[in-house]
């Protein structure tokens, strides 16, 4: 289908002083789904809409199969947009709603008429083609943008926040939904969330933003597993990692790796007192939340126990735990960046 490429983008706003892109490389691979993930405010909006020839930038280059697209109108680069609030025509059917690019390019009646059968069929909406959109739910109203989206025959679809009108557990369906979607046909796909948990289980790769950098890139269990520095350490995840001053650096390790201490029987492990002061039940796990010692500087910290780890754990009390050495992670206590892995003994 296409091959996506940013090149030093850098997209500047109010005179210079906000810079919203910061010189950005980033490459989307074919068919890949590619996630955009930051906060709000860190320039991955700005950055699909860069893509997609909505913003123009400051400085950089957008390539799509390796032709640059800068300048071009959305239009010539042959990509499908689906925003937030859908945008569809309230006083149009669902069919009409999903023709309507295919009849603003002049496409004969019949054609756009079986094109817009065929999307309907691949996402389950053809019952719903004479309804209108006030007739639909969440749900259905993101499958007609899709659909609309969809029959444009785009090489790249670009995808902003388009889950995040939905109610929890509608949002669990449609992300099964989209990705086999996007599975079965095959078109490169960047997509934009803030939410985590979209981000990790929709995306072929994952592009961690703050503040109109990329801060890292790669597969959801690489950036969860080993992040570049403590920014991504910390937002990836939750609870989020734990993060333990000692002598200019931080030791990191995440909450469902500091276990009671007879669990963690390896040599190789690094034990550390636990004074915890509360204890939540969630989802059948435990939290645990309290302060270590011994590692570094007191710190306080959450512990994830599985239903599976039955140790008692009395709050007020001190309790013994440890984490396998191979699961720590060093960073610069000045820069944030990883660092090499120190010793702590046991």
């Amino acid at each position: 289908m296409a091959v996506v490429e940013v090149r030093d983008l850098r997209k500047h706003f109010d005179g210079g002083e906000v810079h919203a892109i910061d010189g950005v490389d980033l490459t989307a691979a074919d068919r890949e789904y590619l996630v955009l993930l930051g906060p709000s405010g860190c320039g991955k909006t700005t950055l699909l809409r860069t893509i997609a020839g909505l913003e123009e930038p400051t400085s950089g280059d957008v390539l799509i199969d390796n032709e640059v697209v800068t300048g071009l109108p959305p239009r010539a680069r042959k990509i499908a947009m689906v925003f937030q609030s859908y945008a569809l025509y309230p006083h149009k059917t669902v069919l009409a709603n999903i023709v309507f690019p295919l009849r603003a390019a002049g496409m004969p009646t019949e054609q756009r008429v079986r094109k817009a059968h065929w999307a309907a069929d691949l996402l389950g909406i053809t019952p719903l083609l004479n309804r209108k959109p006030r007739q639909l739910s969440g749900g259905e109203r993101q499958r007609v943008a899709l659909a609309r989206a969809l029959v444009r025959e785009p090489h790249v679809f670009l995808l902003d926040e388009p889950l995040s009108n939905l109610d929890a557990k509608l949002r669990t369906s449609a992300r099964d939904e989209l990705k086999s979607f996007q599975a079965e046909i095959g078109v490169t796909t960047i997509y934009v969330t803030h939410d985590q948990v979209e981000a990790m289980g929709l995306g072929d790769r994952i592009a961690v933003l703050a503040d109109g950098k990329v801060r890292q890139i790669g597969p959801p269990v690489e950036i969860y597993d080993d992040p570049a520095d403590t920014f991504v350490a910390t937002f990836i995840g939750s609870p989020p990692m734990n993060l333990v001053p000692r002598d200019g650096h931080l030791v990191g390790f995440r909450p469902e790796h500091l276990l009671p201490v007879e669990i963690v029987r390896d040599d190789d492990r690094v034990t550390m007192p636990l004074a915890v002061d509360r204890v939540e039940y969630l989802s059948g796990d435990r939290h645990l939340y309290g302060t270590v010692t011994r590692i570094g500087e007191d710190t306080r910290v959450v512990v994830r126990l599985p239903s599976t780890v039955e140790t008692p754990i009395v709050v007020g009390e001190t309790h013994e735990f440890a984490v396998h050495g191979s699961r720590l992670r060093f960073f610069d206590k000045e820069s944030g960046l990883r660092g090499e892995p120190v010793r702590l003994g046991t």
